[in-house]
């Protein structure tokens, strides 16, 4: 009796649990009216369970086109329950990468920027290396003085040198900042990627790349093993419980005597779980010498073999002579 009250409890704890999770899919599927789809949700699973005991006590008188549309019912309202549970579970997944975040496509755009600011830097680097080596041939040649002169062509260039060095600071700093939001996209994408860690080992069980269509496609199949068996096992579990119920129910009872002390000590039947055994049939000599006692008895003689063995025997055989004629 504890085993079937046990299965019927976790069969109901199951079924509880799946009901909630797809009545919250549902309203998320059909979030304009998420009212009336919970209370729709919750009568049907109640009408789920309890078509599938109806059909299991009475399959045998039940007409077949009732069993049919019954059965049918009962296997769409798994479904249905199932697709509940998937939405749940797919919008589970979602929230957690939108409030998590994808950052992959970010990082590359910065990655991207912090390279045409390296370019920067490295083009006015190039120029201001060009007008040092100007300067320089001038300087080689004893060209130092003079309009013409290393001083004077330095000189020159101080303009020019002033907007590439602020062309190499701005893109520094630019760097920098780039940089800093690099680190905090690559720390939420590092966050991201533990979170979805086991799909990811999942997924390469079976592929040997692990990107993004490939995860989703993990977490779709995961999510599709959940809910196959999700409400069927909750289903056959009440089944079952139905069947140890009516095990124990058709059980034989064994009817005793009793003393109703409020009727004059008067017998009365009462039931017990205890089976009554037959009698083992008493072996033939038994059975022949407690024959011969109940005549005896009848004979308003008492004799037992302790008593008189030459005469119990005489009175045995007697009987036996009587047993024959």
């Amino acid at each position: 009796m504890f085993m079937a009250i046990l299965t019927l409890l976790v069969a109901l704890a199951i079924s509880g649990v799946a009901a909630w999770y797809s009545i919250v899919g549902l309203m998320a599927i059909f979030a304009a009216a998420a009212l009336p789809i919970a209370i729709m949700g919750g009568v049907l699973e109640v009408g789920k369970l309890l078509t599938a005991s109806w059909l299991y006590q009475n399959w045998n008188r039940a007409p077949v086109l009732l069993k049919s549309y019954l059965s049918i019912a009962v296997v769409v309202l798994m479904f249905i329950t199932s697709m509940g549970i998937f939405g749940f579970l797919s919008k589970a997944h979602i929230d957690q990468t939108i409030s998590t975040g994808d950052n992959s496509l970010l990082i590359s755009q910065i990655d991207n920027k912090i390279a045409r600011e390296q370019n920067r830097v490295e083009d006015a680097e190039k120029v201001i290396a060009q007008l040092d080596q100007a300067v320089q041939v001038l300087m080689d040649f004893d060209r130092i003085r003079g309009k013409d002169g290393a001083i004077a062509v330095r000189e020159s260039q101080k303009e020019e040198r002033r907007n590439l060095n602020d062309i190499i600071d701005s893109a520094s700093s630019t760097i920098a900042r780039l940089q800093s939001e690099k680190l905090t996209l690559d720390s939420e994408q590092l966050k991201l990627e533990a979170e979805v860690g086991p799909i990811k080992y999942i997924a390469g069980l079976f592929y040997e790349e692990t990107n993004k269509n490939i995860l989703e496609e993990a977490v779709r199949y995961v999510i599709l093993v959940i809910i196959f068996v999700f409400d069927p096992l909750a289903v056959l579990l009440v089944i079952a419980a139905n069947m140890s119920i009516k095990d124990i129910r058709d059980k034989p009872k064994k009817m005793i005597q009793a003393v109703d002390v409020s009727q004059d000590w008067n017998d009365v039947e009462v039931e017990t779980d205890e089976v009554e055994e037959p009698e083992p049939e008493p072996e033939p000599k038994q059975k022949y010498e407690k024959e011969a006692r109940e005549w005896l008895q009848k004979e308003d003689e008492v004799i037992t073999p302790n008593t008189d063995s030459k005469l119990y025997a005489h009175q045995v055989n007697k009987f036996h002579g009587i047993e024959k004629k």
